[in-house]
């Protein structure tokens, strides 16, 4: 299984590349009176996609752009001879007439559509990929906890009622665009938020939307049983708080009576093997295919655990795969646990985070600022029973999920996951050096690498590209030539403070200019993932390519993504490469969290270096300022 990601490295496997660098307030359905400049408003598409059409299209960066930003982001990765060998190879690329017809194909794609890359990356990254969402593909969020509620109907109840607005506004495309620097984001996969299903297929995945107005329900899972609970009356009212509440009661006393079949171990498989697998229980009963649909259509599934974490570790394990019976991986998730804490897990395929996130802020600030109407509870002749959904099971269908269920057990057996709530400061701190607190832990990161490895780390930081019509991602670079040399004198007892600040300050302005490039589509990984899709059948392979420094340097040992929200106690993903490392963080007013994922490769000691290296740099620049400090005064 790990196999096939480690030749998937030259495209990367990013699948947790939504996630964004930092938080998104809430934000109303008004839209402003007038719109930004150079962009136009298309009344038509609702206030959502008002700015659609006038979005930019994903530019194709110049190729000798490119090739100078990949020269400099593979030195520090390299001795001088491997350097010497993969210099001479790019140049060698750089002047030749097949990267000029490779970039005149790509640019020739581009003029004919609004994302030259959109089709291809979801494709590749996401639907052809074979290996299980769960682990490899999904991302979760764990809740802050609210104190006032210890139950889990009660807290599943509210999650709902609150969402219920948020959904309402996205049906009816009259959800405010979210703007970075007052320039409006992409909407466009917002429409897969709710009501929307992954299906197994071979070769590659799909997706399905489904009519909320025809299927206005949402599914339970308990004890490994499935519940339907519509979100209506008869009437259309909406359900209350204390209706919803009601029924998962009810869900919750019906589901415990004994444990079912766990048909949601068949969604942890290979894609491929899910596929056959859907198939045989389509066969295995006239009803089981409609049973499916049930599934598939809600708004969102809710997985209710039988269990009470409390750690971070513990809340972020149930998150993140939980027992691999009672889920449903083929769509978003909620997840709540009998002391009435709760999370989110994402299915990745048609939209990367930040939709997400903004809906689980909308949820969960809403209910903190009490502006949710939870309504009245309805006479009980008036609610509807929850209804229990059936599927039918044959012998082929009960091996398939015994085997699904020794392959997640094996798969996850093999993971470690350890939070590190550094509490020795935060933003509020870092901001005192008038340094970006996002390049300020991307160089922690390098110097607790280098203190376990001894050498850079090959480092992914996912930037966003929704400035862009279907724009998605493009890949940070973290790990330069300048955060080595800072690293370098971090461990050189010879260097002085002032001399590690200086550098450490060189770095951080690297950092944030890649950054820029990144998120305006000029960065290196997507352009050169592009000229290689436009070679056609034939053609010979660029040594570029075929270089080590290609390989070494997309192999993402590091697989880093900042997501910042004071609503959300936890958040990760796995790692994309079987020697590499998750590594999710957030950066708050006087803390920095990280959830560290891998294979057991020491993840423990991982989490030991970073709490080190996090200090380290706060006492240098701490005693590098008072030297300064002393000789102003001087």
């Amino acid at each position: 299984m790990l196999s096939s990601r480690a030749r998937l490295y030259h495209i990367s496997r990013l699948y947790h590349t939504s996630m964004i660098a930092h938080p998104r307030p809430l934000r109303s359905a008004r839209s402003s009176s007038s719109p930004p400049e150079g962009y136009k408003v298309d009344p038509k598409q609702g206030t959502m996609l008002q700015y659609q059409a006038s979005l930019p299209h994903l530019p194709v960066p110049p190729l000798s752009s490119t090739l100078a930003k990949y020269l400099e982001t593979i030195r520090p990765h390299l001795t001088p001879a491997e350097y010497a060998r993969s210099e001479s190879a790019v140049r060698a690329f750089g002047a030749s007439p097949y990267a000029a017809e490779l970039q005149r194909r790509l640019e020739e794609r581009a003029s004919g559509t609004v994302n030259w890359l959109a089709d291809w990356w979801n494709e590749t990254a996401y639907m052809s990929y074979r290996d299980p969402v769960v682990v490899n593909v999904s991302y979760f969020y764990v809740h802050v906890a609210d104190p006032a509620i210890r139950d889990a109907p009660r807290r599943a109840a509210t999650l709902l009622k609150a969402m219920l607005p948020f959904r309402a506004l996205v049906e009816s495309a009259q959800l405010e665009p979210e703007k970075v620097r007052g320039a409006p984001l992409c909407m466009d996969s917002y429409k897969s938020l709710f009501h929307a299903s992954r299906y197994p297929a071979i070769p590659k995945d799909t997706a399905q939307k489904f009519d909320p107005a025809t299927h206005n329900h949402v599914i339970f899972i308990r004890n490994n049983r499935f519940f339907e609970v519509p979100l209506a009356h008869a009437d259309g009212t909406e359900l209350s708080a204390a209706d919803l509440e009601t029924s998962v009661a009810e869900v919750i006393r019906q589901a415990d009576t004994h444990k079912g079949i766990p048909f949601g171990a068949l969604t942890s498989e290979n894609r491929d093997t899910w596929t056959h697998g859907r198939q045989r229980l389509i066969e295995a009963s006239p009803a089981n295919e409609a049973a499916l649909k049930r599934i598939e259509s809600a708004m969102i599934v809710v997985a209710l655990d039988n269990s009470k974490p409390t750690s971070r570790d513990d809340l972020s394990w149930g998150a993140w795969v939980g027992d691999g019976r009672n889920r449903w991986y083929d769509k978003h998730q909620l997840i709540v646990w009998d002391n009435g804490r709760s999370g989110f897990l994402g299915e990745h395929s048609c939209m990367d985070g930040t939709p997400t996130l903004r809906m689980n802020e909308f949820v969960l600030g809403s209910l903190e600022a009490k502006k949710i109407d939870l309504g009245h509870p309805s006479p009980n002749t008036k609610l509807k029973p929850p209804k229990e959904i059936i599927l039918t099971p044959n012998d082929a269908v009960l091996a398939d999920i015994q085997e699904a269920e020794k392959n997640f057990d094996k798969l996850v057996g093999a993971h470690d996951l350890h939070v590190l709530h550094y509490d020795g400061y935060g933003k509020d701190f870092i901001k005192r050096f008038k340094t970006s607190p996002d390049a300020w832990a991307q160089l922690v990161k390098q110097l607790a690498f280098h203190k376990l490895k001894g050498r850079p780390g090959v480092t992914y930081e996912s930037a966003q590209t929704r400035k862009f019509q279907r724009g998605r991602t493009e890949v940070i670079r973290a790990a330069s030539s300048q955060s080595k040399a800072w690293v370098d004198a971090m461990v050189d007892p010879k260097a002085t403070d002032a001399q590690r600040a200086a550098l450490f300050r060189t770095a951080v302005a690297r950092h944030a200019q890649y950054a820029a490039w990144a998120a305006d589509g000029q960065g290196v990984d997507r352009h050169l993932f592009g000229l290689r899709k436009m070679m056609r059948e034939g053609e010979a392979m660029p040594e570029i390519y075929q270089d080590l420094a290609y390989s070494r340097t997309s192999h993402w040992e590091l697989s880093t993504s900042q997501l910042s929200s004071k609503y959300l106690d936890g958040w990760g993903y796995g790692e994309v490469v079987p020697d590499g490392y998750g590594l999710s963080y957030s950066i708050g007013d006087d803390h920095i969290r990280w959830t560290i994922t891998s294979l057991k490769l020491g993840t423990d000691k991982f989490k030991a270096c970073l709490a080190e290296a996090a200090r380290e740099t706060q006492q240098m620049m701490e005693r590098a300022r008072t030297v300064e400090d002393i000789k102003t005064k001087l």
